[in-house]
C-alpha cells in the first residue's frame, strides 16, 4: 500500500480530462497491493550482435520479431513484466518473468507502439533478489510470477511503480515528493502466503504441461485439469494440487476433489470451452470466521454447465465432511462465456452464506458477493482509509460511497458519520450491503442499486451536500462543480 497526501491536489488537477473541472478535494489517498510469483524454461540460443560499433549492419532501432537480444532488466513494470532498454538505441521491451538486474536473452515476439514484448529463453546473470519459490507451479502458473524475487524486492517494485504514476500521470516533480510529502512509504503485510480468502479454479478436459514434463503419459481421464490458467491463455489449464495463496482449510478441500472428480464412475465431465461441452467449469473456495468461536468457514461453490445436483452427490459429502465446510454452493452458467457467475444459484449443504469480521463489524459474504481478498491486510488498508478521511466524529457528516459493491467501507465509517450512501451496479452486491447494514445494527446507511455509469447532472439530488466521497475518477465531474471542497477517496 502507498498513500498520498492531501497536497497532490494542487498538481493532480491538471491531469484530468477537459470535462473534468479543477478541484480542491482535502485528502485523496490511493492504495495499491502487488502480486508476488516466477521462474522460466531456458534454451541454447545464441544472441544477435546488439552492438552497431563491432557489426557492419547496425541494429535497427525497432527490434524485429524473431529477432534475439541480451537484455538487462532495469525494473518491474505493471503486472510484473521486467522492463528492459535495448542497448544503443534505448528502444523499450518488456519481458514476462524476468526480474530486475537479471542479464538474459530474448527473443522478440510482438511490437506494440513504442515498446516490444520479449520471450526470455536464456539467463545469462541471476537477478539481483533471487530467492527460492516454495511453490512447484511458480515457474509456470498464472497466479503467482515473482514468488523467487524477495519480499522486499517486490514492495521496492510496487513502490517505485507508484512513484512513476505520480510523476509522468500526476505531473510531479521529485522535488515535490520530497519537499511536501506526497507519497507516504508503502506498507508492507505481515502475512506474504495462504493469505487469499477466495480462490478460484477452472476445469479443464486436458493439463497444460511444460514442455520438459511432456515426456509423462496419462490416460485420458487423467489427463482432465483442475488448476489456474497457464500465462495468457484462456483454454490451457495448469493442474494444481496445493495453492500458496489459499488458506489451509481450503487447500485440503481442494486435495479432497483432486483424488476424487477424475473417477469415470462418478461420470462427471470438465468443460470443454471450444467445444461447449461438459458440466464442470469452475471451482470457487471462499474462507470466512465464525464470529462466535473465531473457526475458519469454508464456502465450496460449484459453477456447473445445468443443474443436475446428483451428478455433484458424490462430491457434496466428500467435501461436507470436512468441519470447516459450512456451505456447498452450486452456480448454473448456461452460457459459453468463462464467467463464474450463474443464472441461478442452489445450495446444496448448509448454509448460502459464510461471515467475516473487519473493522469490528460482521459480514455475511454469498458466493458471488465483492469481498477484500486479503483479510488481514484489509484491516490496515480500511484504518488508512479512515485516517485519511480525518472523519470529525460527532455525527454530522455525510458520506457518498460509489461502487460501494458489499458495502464495507461505508458501513465501516457510519459508526462516526451522520449517514452513508453507497451506489453499486450489482444487485447481489446491494442486497448484501443491506443485511450486512441490518446485522450490524446500522441504521444510518443506505443502499441504493444503480449503473453509475449513465448518471446525469441530477444525481447529485438524490442526497443531501456530502462531505466526504469514496469514488473513482468516473464521478467527479458531476460532483466537484457542485461540491468543490470535499473531501475526496479514490478506489483507484
Amino acid at each position: 500500500m502507498v498513500g498520498i497526501s492531501s497536497q497532490c491536489f494542487r498538481y493532480l488537477t491538471t491531469t484530468l480530462p477537459p470535462r473534468f473541472p479543477s478541484f480542491q478535494p482535502s485528502r485523496f489517498l490511493t492504495l495499491s497491493t502487488l502480486s508476488s510469483h516466477n521462474l522460466v524454461e531456458f534454451e541454447n540460443v545464441e544472441p544477435i550482435n546488439n552492438n552497431p560499433t563491432s557489426s557492419k549492419n547496425p541494429i535497427s532501432y525497432f527490434p524485429k520479431r524473431g529477432q534475439t537480444l541480451e537484455l538487462v532488466c532495469e525494473s518491474l513494470a505493471f503486472k510484473g513484466k521486467g522492463l528492459c532498454k535495448v542497448t544503443d538505441t534505448g528502444f523499450v521491451v518488456m519481458c514476462d518473468r524476468a526480474l530486475p538486474g537479471e542479464r538474459f536473452i530474448g527473443r522478440v515476439t510482438r511490437k506494440k507502439g513504442n515498446y516490444a514484448e520479449v520471450t526470455k529463453v536464456k539467463t545469462l546473470t541471476p537477478p539481483f533478489d533471487l530467492v527460492d519459490a516454495p511453490c512447484e507451479y511458480a515457474p509456470y502458473c498464472g497466479g503467482c510470477k515473482t514468488q523467487n524475487l524477495s519480499y522486499e524486492a517486490q514492495l521496492r517494485a510496487k513502490e517505485e511503480q507508484v512513484r512513476d504514476l505520480v510523476i509522468h500521470v500526476g505531473k510531479f516533480s521529485h522535488q515535490d515528493l520530497e519537499l511536501h510529502g506526497i507519497m507516504n512509504p508503502i506498507v508492507p503485510c505481515d502475512i506474504q502466503f495462504h493469505y487469499r480468502n477466495k480462490m478460484e479454479f477452472s476445469f479443464g478436459p486436458s493439463k497444460w504441461v511444460p514442455k520438459e514434463l511432456l515426456h509423462e503419459k496419462h490416460d485420458s481421464t487423467e489427463n482432465y485439469a483442475l488448476g489456474l490458467h497457464a500465462p495468457g491463455f484462456f483454454d490451457k489449464i495448469l493442474n494444481v494440487e496445493k495453492c500458496f495463496l489459499q488458506t489451509d482449510p481450503a487447500n485440503k478441500v481442494l486435495a479432497a476433489i483432486q483424488n476424487c472428480w477424475r473417477d469415470p464412475q462418478l461420470g462427471l465431465s470438465p468443460y470443454d470451452v471450444h467445444s461447449h461441452l461438459g458440466f464442470l467449469k469452475h471451482l470457487m473456495l471462499r474462507t470466512g470466521r465464525d464470529v462466535t468461536t473465531n473457526h475458519p468457514e469454508v464456502m465450496v461453490n460449484f459453477v456447473t454447465s445445468s443443474y443436475e445436483p446428483k451428478l455433484l452427490s458424490f462430491l457434496v459429502d466428500k467435501v461436507s465432511a470436512f468441519p470447516e465446510v459450512v456451505s456447498v454452493m452450486n452456480n448454473v452458467n448456461t452460457s459459453v462465456g468463462n464467467t463464474s457467475v450463474g443464472e441461478q444459484e442452489y445450495t446444496l449443504y448448509g448454509k448460502s452464506s459464510i461471515t467475516e469480521t473487519l473493522r469490528g463489524l460482521t459480514f455475511q459474504i454469498s458466493a458471488n458477493s465483492f469481498f477484500q481478498t486479503n483479510t488481514y491486510q484489509a484491516e490496515v488498508l480500511y484504518k488508512l482509509i479512515e485516517e485519511c478521511a480525518r472523519i470529525k466524529g460527532d455525527g454530522s457528516e455525510i458520506v457518498l460511497d460509489l461502487f460501494c459493491g458489499t458495502g464495507t467501507i461505508g458501513l465501516t465509517f457510519a459508526r462516526s458519520v451522520r449517514h452513508v450512501y453507497g451506489y453499486e451496479v450489482v444487485p447481489q452486491a446491494i442486497a448484501d450491503a443491506r443485511l450486512n447494514a441490518k446485522i450490524n445494527g446500522i441504521q444510518n446507511a443506505t443502499f441504493v442499486q444503480g449503473d453509475l455509469n449513465k448518471i446525469d447532472e441530477n444525481f447529485g439530488k438524490n442526497f443531501p451536500k456530502p462531505d466526504i466521497v469514496i469514488s473513482g475518477f468516473a464521478a467527479l465531474s458531476f460532483l466537484i462543480p457542485t461540491y468543490p471542497f470535499i473531501r475526496f477517496i479514490s478506489r483507484n
